[in-house]
């Protein structure tokens, strides 16, 4: 739609000008390049949550108590400081998703700005998502993993969680306990729920997914397969026992999520290889399947499952020891790398 000529319409474009110049920290010149974002030769533009965009959450070095969402330019040109973009952006991650469509308007609108960008040396990188309702772990949902254990196929999703406090960092250390002498790795897709649902259809699934991330769910076997009962929620949850990032990548910027490499390698050394068309139940069928049980809300972290190579069904079985290095990578999503300490 193009705006009316009159003087009406002209003298509220010039109001708009004044209101976003008062609430940005950047200054007049970005309030303009904003404006110019959203308006083009009269014609309104806006970004929807299907824009190419990769969020993160970080701190600046030296100020670790103050956590900012962001957004990531490309080529490593830095990050985008959303709050210093628009104060009335929250500084969470789960906050900012909780905004909805306005977030992630406001996300494309910063990217197409270039401003209040700060340099990658300048910060350091969180988890992309902390303090979620609900970490949802899929157990057993990749073909080849399967038949590496000898395990029929599942007929429906297998659930079990995490609690929220094993969320760590893309680059700080795992904590090897004391009490398990058999910790594991296993690289999964990871996504995050963008807004809230329940009973949701699975084709229309992939709307209520804000994006998709890399984890490793750190495994302890003795507690997972052995103790408790052979419940594998200890085994799965001790601290920093979920390592996540390093950015939520939007759907629009995947050629295709369900066909993506996937890798693991510890100190180097690939142990994992396989890649994500090997999933049995796929992101749209797990969203579907557990809005049947629980009502999903932004934030929320689901864990895809595993491919093969996992130290448990090695021959001998290997296990981490501290001093150990840890990367899992997902082809156009990235990389996150944890020492074992």
């Amino acid at each position: 739609m193009y705006a009316d000529k009159s003087p009406k319409i002209v003298s509220f474009q010039v109001y708009y000008i004044g209101i976003v110049a008062m609430r940005s920290p950047c200054g007049s010149l970005l309030s303009l390049r904003r404006f110019n974002a959203v308006f083009s030769a009269g014609t309104v533009r806006r970004a929807t949550s299907s824009a190419a965009m990769r969020l993160v959450q970080f701190c600046h070095v030296g100020d670790e108590g103050r956590v900012r969402v962001g957004v990531e330019r490309p080529e490593g040109q830095g990050v985008i400081d959303l709050k210093a973009f628009d104060p009335s952006v929250p500084s969470t991650m789960r906050e900012f998703l909780e905004m909805g469509q306005s977030g992630m308007d406001c996300a494309g609108r910063a990217l197409s700005s270039g401003q209040c960008v700060v340099p990658r040396s300048d910060i350091r990188l969180l988890s992309p998502v902390t303090g979620p309702e609900k970490v949802v772990c899929v157990g057993m949902n990749y073909r080849d993993h399967c038949l590496e254990q000898n395990a029929p196929i599942p007929e429906e999703p297998i659930i079990f969680s995490k609690f929220p406090s094993t969320i760590t960092g893309p680059y700080d250390d795992i904590i090897l306990p004391e009490e398990s002498t058999e910790v594991d790795w296993e690289v999964e897709l990871a996504f995050v729920i963008g807004r809230k649902g329940k009973h949701i259809k699975e084709e229309d699934a992939l709307s209520y997914v804000a994006g998709f991330t890399v984890a490793n769910d750190v495994s302890a076997r003795d507690w997972q397969m052995k103790r408790n009962g052979k419940q594998w929620l200890l085994g799965k949850t001790f601290d920093t026992f979920c390592p996540l990032g390093p950015a939520i990548v939007t759907t629009a910027a995947l050629k295709d999520v369900h066909n993506l490499g996937i890798r693991c390698l510890v100190n180097g050394a690939v142990v994992q290889d396989s890649n994500t068309s090997q999933m049995i139940f796929q992101t749209q069928k797990l969203v579907a399947w557990l809005s049947r049980f629980v009502t999903l809300c932004p934030g929320d972290v689901f864990l895809s499952g595993t491919p093969p190579g996992v130290g448990v069904f090695r021959n001998p079985p290997v296990y981490l020891k501290r001093g150990d290095v840890v990367e899992c990578q997902i082809d156009e999503i990235g990389s996150i790398k944890n020492k074992v300490v």
